[in-house]
């Protein structure tokens, strides 16, 4: 039997080369282990680890520029928020068609395609001259970034079909995307103290060209031969949809529950809605909603994005208290913030050594109660608490939910048939944007409202009133507004404003404490008897005791 990391057809990769799938199915009907990845596969992992890595840093990476690019540029308060958003939001949208057209034309293919878009828009958003440059480029960013996230995914599920080496996989896929968005501001913040805001988007240029030059030689070709014509109506629809709930949550975690928000998600959600209906008539629709009829995919994809909802939500709040309450420069702030990075990498190496005996529902339930105890030990923070107690309660936080978010993904991706792994990574990514989002409008509006509450009976007698208005807003407002007030009055406004978020940093610690005890009872008894990921691990153990 020709293994994975074999020579011949394997090795060269070709559109026709017979379906990697197909032999593992094979080989498991005959009672034989399924192939294993050798050193060629490792490698490959690797080269698709660092493009997920740059995706993720992206989405984070500009943070501690604003500053520095408002004075260069000097945009409008909407542009500059079209400058951080709109990444995201074009990511978002075409993952699910950009997922669909890999399994048409070919995964590698997209990729390389994809990291050479990526590329020339990083080199071009470094030397951006005005806002509209700059919002452009970051458009282009996150239409590139759309082809290669389910891509460098459904690679995974083509290349590793042993499921133990697969779990590991995606766990250092997974640990490379979740430790991505916190390292962004870590990076940003060393690039910024030795060259201009620019330099913080060529990081993305050796990456794919790294990417573009190993890719050929590494990344094996698949695609779906049976796949029909894209439906472009279709993927219109998908994007009109996910773009306008991702704007309706952005706008009411900044500006509070309105028209124009409320408005924005049910358009969005009316959009989708027809986008369903007519993915059930066409023949050859953009997404595969069989892949919801399978009994793990929908159920772990749930649990998965619940537990990227508590992390967003929390990292939402992290570097506000570090920077504004506990008075770090975004430099130490961002050095603080790596052991939560280091807590997703110590769950990936505990959930890998873990999977070998135990089943991954108790492992993903597990870990939820883990982070359980984490957020309460947050819920009791104050502004004066020790620091050390904090990020130790953020460890322990990223610790649990990241068995969650890297089993969620392989019971999900490794349900799916070989031929649409690429249509079931991009729905996993889209699941993961949309927690995103909802983590900061959900968690992030609750502990801005209960921020105001708590403010609003504090502020200083005699505050004027534009300042009262904008330390009501944001922490960063009331610091802004402290740091003009004569006397004592901008120490005590100070006092009052970081209590008040720390308030709401307690009461949105209580809130993730509540919603991962449900997702932790939901992977006890909903996934309860699916078997391993990708349900070979029962199969694995009968192979074993046959003669």
């Amino acid at each position: 039997m020709t293994t994975a990391s074999g020579t011949g057809e394997d090795a060269k990769g070709a559109l026709g080369a017979p379906d990697p799938g197909t032999a593992t199915a094979e080989a498991a009907a005959g009672g034989a282990p399924p192939p294993r990845a050798g050193r060629r596969e490792w490698i490959g992992l690797a080269v698709l680890a660092l493009p997920t890595l740059l995706l993720s840093m992206d989405l984070s990476v500009l943070y501690l520029a604003v500053p520095h690019l408002s004075a260069d540029l000097a945009p409008s308060g909407a542009q500059l928020l079209w400058i951080m958003d709109v990444y995201g939001f074009l990511m978002a949208g075409f993952l699910v068609m950009m997922g669909t057209l890999g399994d048409r034309i070919g995964r590698r293919r997209l990729l390389l395609a994809g990291a050479c878009a990526f590329g020339a828009a990083s080199a071009l958003a470094a030397f951006s001259t005005s806002p509209e440059m700059l919002i452009a480029t970051r458009a282009l960013l996150g239409v590139a970034g759309a082809t290669l996230a389910p891509s460098t995914l459904a690679l995974l599920r083509t290349m590793f079909h042993d499921p133990k080496q697969r779990t590991a996989a995606i766990g250092v896929w997974t640990v490379c995307f979740s430790a991505g968005s916190v390292l962004g501001p870590l990076a940003g913040g060393a690039l910024l103290a030795h060259f201009w805001w620019g330099s913080v988007f060529l990081l993305g240029i050796p990456v794919m060209l790294l990417l573009l030059v190993a890719g050929p030689m590494l990344l094996p070709e698949h695609r779906n031969p049976g796949a029909g014509r894209v439906d472009f109506v279709s993927a219109a629809m998908s994007v009109v949809a996910v773009l306008a709930v991702i704007h309706g949550m952005k706008d009411i975690a900044t500006h509070g529950l309105g028209a124009a928000g409320a408005l924005s998600i049910v358009g969005g959600l009316a959009v989708g809605a027809a986008f369903v209906v007519r993915q059930r008539r066409l023949e050859d629709p953009l997404l595969d909603l069989g892949l919801f009829s399978t009994p793990r995919f929908g159920p772990a994809l749930g649990i998965m994005g619940l537990a990227v909802l508590v992390m967003s939500g929390t990292l939402f709040f992290v570097a506000q208290y570090l920077q504004l309450v506990r008075g770090l420069s975004p430099l130490r702030a961002g050095l603080w913030m790596v052991p939560m990075a280091l807590g997703v990498v110590a769950g990936a190496i505990t959930t890998g050594n873990l999977i070998k005996k135990v089943r991954p529902p108790v492992i993903m339930g597990s870990g939820l109660l883990v982070s359980c105890g984490a957020f309460a030990l947050l819920s009791r923070m104050g502004a004066d608490s020790p620091i050390a107690l904090f990020v130790g309660g953020v460890f322990c936080m990223a610790f649990g939910v990241s068995p969650v978010m890297i089993l969620g993904l392989e019971l999900a991706v490794g349900s799916a048939p070989p031929e649409r792994a690429g249509a079931a990574s991009s729905v996993a990514e889209t699941v993961q944007e949309f927690a995103l989002g909802l983590g900061v409008a959900v968690i992030g509006s609750i502990g801005t409202a209960v921020y105001r509450s708590e403010l609003k009976g504090e502020l200083p007698s005699g505050l004027p009133p534009d300042a009262a208005r904008t330390a009501e807003d944001t922490l960063g407002g009331a610091v802004h507004s402290a740091a003009g007030l004569a006397g004592g009055a901008g120490d005590t406004l100070l006092s009052v404003a970081r209590s008040a978020f720390t308030e709401g940093l307690r009461t949105a610690a209580t809130l993730c404490a509540v919603l991962v005890v449900v997702g932790s009872l939901l992977a006890f008894t909903v996934l309860r008897g699916m078997g391993g990921p990708g349900g070979h691990r029962d199969g694995a153990e009968k192979a074993e005791a046959a003669p």
